[in-house]
């Protein structure tokens, strides 16, 4: 549930930009995640987490520009640009070898299973999978913004079956590993 939280800023940002503005959308999102990270920041045993850094330095980054800036960009381009920034966060936790996914099944999993290699794996998957969705996401929004002729439905399609995928895949595949982990 921690990780499907955690994209709250996201989901906050495509319902206010859909029916204010992207600005207003950026703003949203900075201000739900940096929520998020206070929250954390106060809760004993919980800790900071790159997904949540992350979207605090994008959606604060992105609305500061939108608002200093006074960029005219088109909401599939705000959208390229968010997308792609969690997946450059996604695939940064998997480079400094810290997978996203593995922060929250920590707080979940005993201390004990932490260090088990399977249980890591599994989150090197999982963060992978999600990895793949925000990649999809970004095809999806860079054929929009490069080949107006596909109809905007397109993109939500692709995006809502990519997120769906990688919801349902990190329910499923812990339980599916379980016997390996031990968790």
């Amino acid at each position: 549930m921690g990780t499907l939280l955690a994209f709250a800023p996201f989901i906050v940002f495509v319902l206010v930009d859909r029916s204010i503005g992207p600005t207003e959308g950026l703003i949203a999102g900075a201000l739900v995640s940096a929520a998020l990270l206070a929250r954390d920041w106060v809760t004993p045993g919980k800790t900071l987490k790159i997904l949540e850094i992350g979207t605090v330095l994008l959606f604060g980054a992105l609305a500061l520009y939108a608002v200093l800036g006074g960029p005219t960009w088109s909401i599939i381009g705000v959208r390229l640009c968010v997308d792609a920034g969690l997946l450059l966060i996604v695939l940064i936790s998997i480079a400094v070898r810290r997978p996203f996914t593995l922060q929250y099944a920590r707080e979940q999993a005993a201390p004990d299973f932490w260090e088990n290699p399977d249980f890591v794996r599994t989150n090197y998957v999982i963060t992978g999978v999600w990895a793949l969705a925000f990649l999809i996401m970004v095809i999806a929004d860079l054929a929009l913004l490069y080949m107006p002729e596909y109809p905007p439905h397109f993109g939500i399609i692709a995006t809502v079956l990519a997120l769906v995928a990688a919801i349902k895949f990190t329910s499923w595949y812990p339980e599916y590993r379980r016997p390996n982990v031990g968790a």
